[in-house]
């Protein structure tokens, strides 16, 4: 009868952090109030955690508005959506059931500073590709080059192979002279007069016979 209730506990249990007495956390977790259902957070320093299997409970207590507030959580609970870790308590005890006597700062816990030994990667491990070599081009550089390459191509095919051996001088359309953007030149001199005399007018052939 044992082994039955110990699998169905089993199958109750759910996927928390791994948190102990000082850490201070932040526990979202389901309140019901009439047809609504709404999440609320309770932020605060556990002060134990007893219990065991699907039974196993913690307390978590804060400080709001100058009175100490406690409040006990089941840690399988459906109605919990998530518990967070906001730190971790440097502390020595199980239960602190002497920070109920302390009140403001006093009633702080020192956060731990130390999380361990640093992990040693051993060579090999790395998967391939993950981190490319040092004379290895990174990645999308190749892709870069190809393209830089052919923006400057492009320029160079647009600008015409006898621009600036000449002195920098280039072309000007007819049209533009017209126009009055490029350099003016003198007008052709017309048979029949001086420049500014108006059009000329042919002589008749028997005028010329009468003088």
């Amino acid at each position: 009868m044992s082994g039955v209730i110990d699998s169905i506990e089993r199958a109750q249990l759910r996927r928390v952090p791994s948190f102990q007495a000082g850490d201070r956390v932040r526990v979202h977790f389901q309140v019901v109030e009439g047809t609504r259902r709404r999440t609320q957070v309770f932020e605060g320093i556990v002060i134990k955690r007893q219990g065991s299997g699907a039974r196993e409970t913690f307390t978590v207590r804060k400080q709001s508005f100058g009175v100490g507030v406690e409040r006990t959580f089941p840690v399988h609970s459906p109605k919990i959506e998530r518990i967070e870790v906001a730190s971790r308590g440097d502390v020595r005890r199980a239960k602190l059931y002497y920070l109920r006597d302390r009140v403001g700062r006093a009633s702080r816990v020192r956060e731990r500073r130390w999380t361990g030994a640093e992990e040693v990667i051993e060579p090999g491990l790395v998967e391939a590709g993950a981190m490319p070599a040092d004379d290895a081009p990174r990645p999308g550089e190749d892709e870069l080059g190809d393209q830089v390459a052919a923006e400057e191509a492009g320029a160079e095919a647009d600008v015409p192979a006898d621009s600036g051996e000449a002195g920098g001088e280039q072309d000007v359309p007819a049209d533009s002279e017209a126009k009055g953007d490029g350099p003016a030149q003198e007008p052709a001199e017309q048979p029949g007069g001086e420049q500014g005399d108006g059009p000329d007018v042919e002589a008749e052939p028997g005028d010329d016979q009468a003088s």
